[in-house]
């Protein structure tokens, strides 16, 4: 995936920098997952390093093609590592990672020109490996370029983003992210698209990966809890076991999705009735938020998920509940 046309508009932006010698020591690549920012740091670093001027890397001089086998000396990427039992993933990057990247910064760069370090997700740092890192911002070496990205760059603190020219990545119009979504081969690139509220590179992994199947299933196991068709226990042993995290997101963005359509007074996708607080089902999806975030620690994850759909059933018409 290289940098999409949405975002040529911060790749002329960066072009221009470059080309003026007025590159930024750090930039942070802000927005959603699915935009596009990873494409565009491996494009940008690739730019960064070939021996060539232009407007993109040439792909074929020397630094190219060590970018492209993963071995340029002047390239290095901090993400997510295996945990010391060599089997699963750190949840945050540590301060012993960005240590080494100072160090390596520290040094000239083997072929005399730019340094490019990224770090991916910078927002899941730790506050030690943060402020590391900002100590490295504050005193950057010549021709050092950082890309820090972040899909919640807020949690990331304020001294560091004070210290990155910020690129904020943005959804792109509908017939854009259509166009695109057909031309990776998706023919139902409406329907991808609505599920993933606007997002192509969401969309796309929708596609691929049975979302949209999955979506349609957490759509009919909230309509049932509405109706009482369903018991909230079984449905949250159920996604308990099963993607409970993307099952809740689901449910939030489903929520909001009925909220929004109904305000105007337009069917919703949850095709519910009897609603009159719109501003609970407001509240719920922030709820669902919550969850969301907590299933991603260890819990119980069915008490947590049977005390959020429990709240949902509860928000059905008094006469329904009946």
């Amino acid at each position: 995936m290289t940098t999409t046309d949405w975002n040529s508009s911060l790749w002329n932006n960066v072009f221009e920098r470059r080309r003026r010698g007025a590159m930024p020591h750090a930039l942070l690549l802000s927005g959603p997952a699915g935009l596009g920012k990873r494409a565009f740091a491996a494009d940008l670093a690739a730019l960064l390093l070939c021996e060539r001027s232009g407007e993109r890397a040439c792909g074929s001089c020397r630094s190219c093609l060590l970018v492209a086998a993963g071995s340029h000396p002047d390239r290095v990427e901090i993400k997510l590592e295996l945990r010391d039992d060599g089997k699963t993933l750190r949840t945050e990057i540590v301060v012993e990672q960005i240590r080494v990247l100072s160090q390596r910064l520290s040094m000239t760069a083997q072929f005399g020109g730019h340094q490019v370090a990224i770090v991916d997700p910078a927002d899941l740092m730790n506050v030690a490996a943060a402020n590391a890192l900002l100590k490295t911002l504050e005193e950057p070496g010549a021709g050092t370029v950082m890309v820090l990205i972040g899909d919640q760059a807020a949690r990331l603190p304020a001294t560091i983003r004070s210290r990155c020219q910020r690129l904020d990545f943005l959804l792109p119009n509908l017939a854009e992210a259509i166009a695109w979504l057909k031309r990776q081969g998706v023919d139902s690139a409406a329907q991808a698209l609505d599920a993933a509220a606007g997002n192509p590179g969401l969309a796309l992994e929708l596609a691929k990966s049975g979302g949209l199947a999955l979506r349609t299933e957490v759509a009919s196991d909230l309509a049932a809890l509405w109706s009482r068709k369903a018991a909230p226990a079984d449905v949250a042993n159920r996604w308990a076991k099963s993607e409970g995290e993307r099952r809740t997101w689901f449910a939030a963005q489903l929520a909001q999705a009925e909220a929004a359509a109904q305000a105007r007074q337009a069917p919703g996708p949850l095709a519910l009735t009897g609603i009159n607080d719109f501003n609970k089902l407001a509240q719920w999806f922030r709820e669902a938020g919550r969850v969301r975030e907590q299933l991603r620690t260890p819990v119980r994850s069915e008490l947590l998920l049977l005390e959020l759909l429990l709240a949902w059933r509860a928000l059905a018409p008094a006469a329904r509940r009946a």
